[in-house]
């Protein structure tokens, strides 16, 4: 386990309770500062705790095995240092943490589980532009000359100049000061991914024990989550209709909070 970087986003008023945002793959605290802040203002009595999962942004240092289960050890000694997390909110691989974290902390609040199949996936099917991604990061250049450069190059290995961009929020000076350099752990990176697939947490969302208040959020132009697993988690919230939400969001794709912000934000403050 390693005290993960991370940033507090606090209420006007003080706060008392803290909410933790998870990143996805390649992505870091920094993605939901914007959001954090805008439900902060609406809800001042909360805190946000944005937090750089293990091998992401500022919390490089980690160890392995690179897991689930180590991604949720790692939020729950980073809780022991900054007091008590009651919520969590977790985008793609970031929800699957969530829902690790469920599992390993009986009394959390509430969960969001941002367009992330709760199932297990072998195939990967869903998530191809993620794994193609690291793939192609792992083939890199050493160094570019500029930001501008690194985002140029991923253009022209046909990714879209938004993620070119998002990915260059990756992107450091060389510690010789000579260039720019991609921060990234690749072989750490397909470890986290390999576990994502592989692990089958619907045993978390149907636990008849269980108290935290789940919320599966589909983007619905996404396939991340199929048809099946979107039956799956219907069934689930028709059973348990006090403690298991899944909220369509019609417009969005994968990137919820980008592509429907707004409807996103309604949702949470709702039921939060």
């Amino acid at each position: 386990m390693t005290l993960l970087s991370h940033a507090i986003v606090e209420g006007d008023r003080g706060a008392s309770r803290t909410m933790a945002f998870l990143h996805g793959i390649l992505g870091s605290s920094s993605n939901w500062r914007s959001f954090a802040k805008r439900l902060i203002a609406e809800k001042p009595g909360w805190r946000a705790l944005l937090i750089d999962l293990r091998k992401h942004g500022g919390s490089q240092d980690a160890d392995p095995p690179h897991t689930l289960a180590a991604c949720a050890a790692d939020v729950a000694e980073l809780e022991k240092q900054v007091g008590r997390i009651d919520a969590v909110l977790g985008h793609s691989f970031g929800g699957k943490v969530a829902l690790e974290y469920v599992f390993r902390k009986k009394d959390l609040e509430i969960a969001w589980i941002l367009d992330s199949a709760p199932g297990a996936r072998p195939d990967r099917r869903g998530s191809e532009s993620t794994v193609q991604i690291v793939k192609l990061i792992g083939t890199l250049p050493e160094r570019f000359d500029t930001r501008e450069d690194f985002v140029a190059y991923i253009e022209k290995q046909g990714v879209e100049r938004g993620i070119a961009m998002w990915l260059a929020m990756n992107v450091r000076q060389a510690a010789d000061g000579k260039g720019f350099v991609m921060r990234a752990d690749v072989p750490a990176l397909r470890a986290l991914l390999d576990d994502y697939f592989a692990r089958d947490l619907w045993s978390v969302v149907e636990d008849p024990a269980r108290t935290t208040k789940i919320h599966i959020v589909a983007g619905g132009k996404s396939n991340v989550l199929d048809l099946g697993e979107r039956a799956r988690a219907e069934r689930n919230a028709a059973q348990w209709p006090d403690s298991t939400w899944l909220h369509v969001v019609p417009g969005a794709g994968h990137w919820v909070h980008v592509d429907a912000p707004n409807e996103l934000f309604d949702l949470v403050v709702h039921y939060t």
